[in-house]
Formats: C-alpha cells, structure tokens, sequence
C-alpha cells in the first residue's frame, strides 16, 4: 500500500480501502439498529393485538380503585409511620453494600490487587459500620 501524500510511513487509505474500513464500522451499528426496530415492532405488535382482541365493557365495579382484594372503605388519606421508610432506606444501604461486596471479591482475586483492595473494602465497610451505628444510636432499630 503507498504512502499517503504528506505523511510518510502512513498508509493510504483513499478508495476502497477507507469504504471498507467503515463498511466493517457500520456493519455493527446496523445489527444493533436492525435489533431495536424488530423490537419496538415487536412491542407495537403485541400491544396492538391485545387492543383489538380485549373486550372493553367498562362497569362501575370494574372502575372502583381495588388493592390487594379489598374494597375501598372511607379516606384515601392515610398515615404511614416514617420508621417503615427509614427500615426501607437501610435495607438500600445494605443492598448497595451487597452489589459492592460481590464485584469487589472477583477484583481481590486478582493478581497484584490483593492488599489494595481489600484496604478499599476495609474503608467502605467502616463507612456503612458507623452508619449503622449511627443509626442504633438514634434509635431507629427498635421496633416499639
């Protein structure tokens, strides 16, 4: 292949070589592409389907709000005790701990990451400790 011109050592790729080069860059973007519209067809076609072959009779049962089999009795107000969210909350902190802990294992593994990154997990482990602690101190953990 010739140099290109004002660049030595460079090769050429004037012609069919550079159409080649994105004709392979593109290959792939295509599939992708061709994979997200049969998709989204796919999806059109479905919900399509079952809007024309659901019968619709709209009756007052079938509009009335319903949960978990029981009919609606009074208010739609109603007061949640704020310790529910705060058991929600740390069930995240203790997940997202869980995500960290299993990606961090295969790292520690590792060749040559062995002391560092059980240093890391040390550090990040002390942070959800004092949280927790943090959190036995206020009070939280106790179901009264």
């Amino acid at each position: 292949m010739p140099d290109a011109p004002g660049l030595p050592g460079l090769p050429d790729l004037t012609g069919s070589a550079s159409a080649v080069l994105a004709s392979d860059y593109f290959r792939g973007y295509s599939v992708v592409g061709l994979l997200a519209v049969i998709g989204v067809l796919f999806v059109a076609v479905a919900f399509g389907a079952g809007r024309l072959l659901r019968p619709v009779v709209p009756t007052p049962e079938k509009l009335l709000t319903y949960e978990c089999g029981v009919d609606p009795v009074g208010e739609g107000w109603a007061h949640t005790q704020v310790r529910y969210y705060v058991y929600a909350f740390l069930y995240v902190i203790f997940a997202v701990d869980s995500i960290f802990l299993f990606p961090w294992a295969t790292v520690f593994a590792a060749p040559g990451y062995g002391a560092t990154t059980l240093i890391e997990m040390f550090v990040f482990l002390g942070f959800l400790a004092v949280g927790l602690l943090y959190a036995w101190k206020k009070g939280v953990l106790e179901w009264t």
